[in-house]
């Protein structure tokens, strides 16, 4: 179902600049920013408190595990977790069982999406069938289907046979789509549990090598280029994938990236404890990989922030640290890690969070109707942060099913304390 509604914000700072004003969101666009506003007919009026207003996050990169693996997450839960993120819109990945590598597949994800209501949940199509690398999935049947999927990926494996991506990115050139790549050479990571460095060798953990990512983000920039095709780098984790980046878009290659919080935020000394809930892929790196990274996205030569939300079960995460499921929980701290690493700092203002959290990741997809200004006649897909918030994480309260949270006990600052769909509240 579409989710349409009407709402009086009262005592907002549109992206914490000027005084506070009132913004009235009408069946779900805004239709008045001022002060003294009376609420719409019917609608609710929600006091602000003096928060920042922002449109409301898009994330590229979410795993809700939904169908196959509704133990770990749900595309109820995933969606609440969102919600109360601050996000209006998620990308969830193909790595399903089965694998959404057919229409049937990403509309049913699509409309399960569209049910729960609480954020826009767009299915991403596998690149290959069955993630495997062999053999390019329908994507035009997926682009075409209910869920008219606009991004595609093999996320938690690399499309790493050169012909195939570059037969990949020729296809989705043609359907207009984008294929987001999970950068990452087999052959260098057999084995590999950790960043390739001094930490790793000491703790006696398998190393990572960043050649892995920047050898895959290199070929796919030039294979990009070649067949007149755009390309999305997920998860940027290296410093020289930063220059790789950097690089490419100086020779006019149509390449975007995003950065996840906790590559923003950790690094690879967390894995002393040996807790698999540190393990992730790619790995943490070191502190200069982490520095650059922050560096790059307040640049703009990354793009964007994607959570890679990847709930697991405790006894994934419970065990061997080399036995432990890759991946972290995303969603609800995502705002939070990226005030401790760019806000604070003055990497970023509020307008530039609204641009690597909304903006960019909107417009890298294409989505007409989020990421847009907070401005009269656009949708109203709003979030509110109190910039002035502290919260511990604590995992049991969380909206996943899942507890895989690195953040835990950690006291991070800014909350979000309402998110808004189309004029409807979906979090509060």
């Amino acid at each position: 179902m579409t989710v349409s509604g009407s709402i009086l914000l009262t005592d907002v700072r549109p992206y914490g600049e000027g005084d506070p004003v009132d913004v009235a969101v009408t069946d779900g666009v805004i239709t008045a920013i001022g002060t003294g506003l009376t609420a719409p007919e019917g609608a609710r009026t929600v006091d602000g408190r003096g928060g920042v207003l922002l449109p409301g996050f898009v994330d590229l990169h979410t795993h809700v595990r939904e169908p196959g693996r509704e133990d770990t997450e749900t595309i109820a839960t995933g969606s609440a977790a969102a919600a109360r993120g601050g996000y209006t819109a998620i990308f969830a990945m193909a790595n399903t069982s089965p694998v959404a590598d057919n229409a049937a597949i990403t509309d049913l994800v699509w409309r399960i999406g569209q049910e729960v209501g609480l954020v826009d949940v767009h299915p991403v199509g596998a690149v290959t069938v069955g993630l495997e690398g062999r053999q390019l999935a329908e994507m035009g049947m997926m682009a075409d289907g209910a869920a008219k999927v606009k991004l595609f990926s093999d996320d938690g494996k690399c499309v790493h046979d050169p012909v195939l991506m570059k037969r990949a990115l020729e296809y989705s050139s043609g359907l207009g789509v984008l294929i987001s790549q999970h950068s990452e050479d087999p052959r260098l990571t057999e084995g590999a549990v950790a960043h390739d460095g001094p930490t790793a060798a000491r703790l006696g953990l398998a190393g990572w090598p960043r050649a892995a990512e920047e050898s895959i983000v290199a070929r796919d920039a030039l294979l990009a280029r070649d067949a007149g095709a755009r390309v999305h780098v997920a998860h940027a984790s290296t410093e020289g994938t930063v220059s790789l980046l950097r690089w490419a878009r100086e020779q006019g290659i149509a390449i975007t990236a995003e950065v996840t919080p906790h590559h923003l935020l950790l690094d690879d000394s967390r894995l002393e404890t040996y807790d698999g809930v540190n393990r992730v892929n790619p790995p943490l790196r070191e502190d200069r990989d982490k520095l650059a990274l922050r560096a790059a996205l307040a640049e703009g030569v990354i793009d964007c922030v994607a959570t890679d939300h990847a709930p697991h079960a405790a006894q994934e995460k419970c065990c061997e640290f080399s036995q432990a499921k890759p991946g972290m929980l995303g969603l609800e701290t995502a705002l939070s890690v990226v005030v401790e690493t760019m806000v604070r700092p003055g990497l970023l203002d509020w307008r530039g969070v609204a641009r690597v959290m909304s903006e960019r990741p909107a417009q890298i997809v294409g989505l007409d109707d989020q990421g847009r200004p907070i401005a009269v006649g656009e949708p109203g897909n709003l979030t509110v942060v109190d910039p002035d918030a502290e919260w511990t994480v604590e995992p049991d309260a969380l909206a996943s099913k899942s507890r895989n949270t690195p953040y835990a006990a950690m006291t991070l600052p800014g909350r979000v304390a309402l998110t808004v769909l189309r004029g409807t509240v979906t979090a509060e």
